[in-house]
């Protein structure tokens, strides 16, 4: 695959910008599913950083909350943090951010989101984001994310199910 798709390059560029140390990688199969991606990579769920879009509802922006593969988003504390929330159709998300749902990158969005970074990330030294495409990943240390898109660590989801 000599040429990248054009999302992947947006991404690339950001990084490269940015100084992040490591480029895009291409997966052999898509990786639209936080499990399919830890499955290629041979990490644990948890270490796949899931973007995950929602439309905020007082002025349509789109909300990018970044969180771990095994966790659930607690919509309620999310709406804590930016104000009322409704979920985010394929149009919506490709609109906003330049991506198709299943690669949502943190970075190098068309229009700019309000982003939320899940504190529960930060118990992996490496985690590994979508890089604009289903097939595209990219990894970082969990502090580069807020680097990178200078979004605040909050707490955002739901209480892990006791074992």
């Amino acid at each position: 695959m000599n040429q990248l798709p054009e999302s992947i390059q947006r991404v690339a560029a950001a990084l490269q910008a940015a100084g992040h140390p490591h480029g895009p990688r291409m997966l052999d199969d898509a990786a639209r599913t936080a499990q399919q991606a830890a499955d290629q990579l041979g990490v644990q769920l948890g270490q796949i950083a899931k973007s995950i879009i929602f439309r905020r509802k007082a002025d349509d922006a789109a909300v990018l909350v970044i969180t771990s593969g095994d966790r659930r988003v607690d919509e309620k504390k999310v709406e804590a943090h930016v104000g009322k929330i409704g979920r985010a159709d394929a149009g919506f998300v490709k609109d906003r951010t330049g991506f198709s749902i299943g690669g949502v990158s943190p970075v190098a969005h068309a229009t700019p989101p309000v982003t939320l970074i899940d504190r529960d990330l930060l118990r992996f030294d490496v985690v590994w984001a979508a890089a604009g495409h289903p097939h595209g990943v990219f990894p970082l240390h969990p502090a580069d994310l807020e680097r990178l898109t200078g979004a605040p660590v909050v707490d955002v989801v739901q209480e892990p199910a006791a074992l």
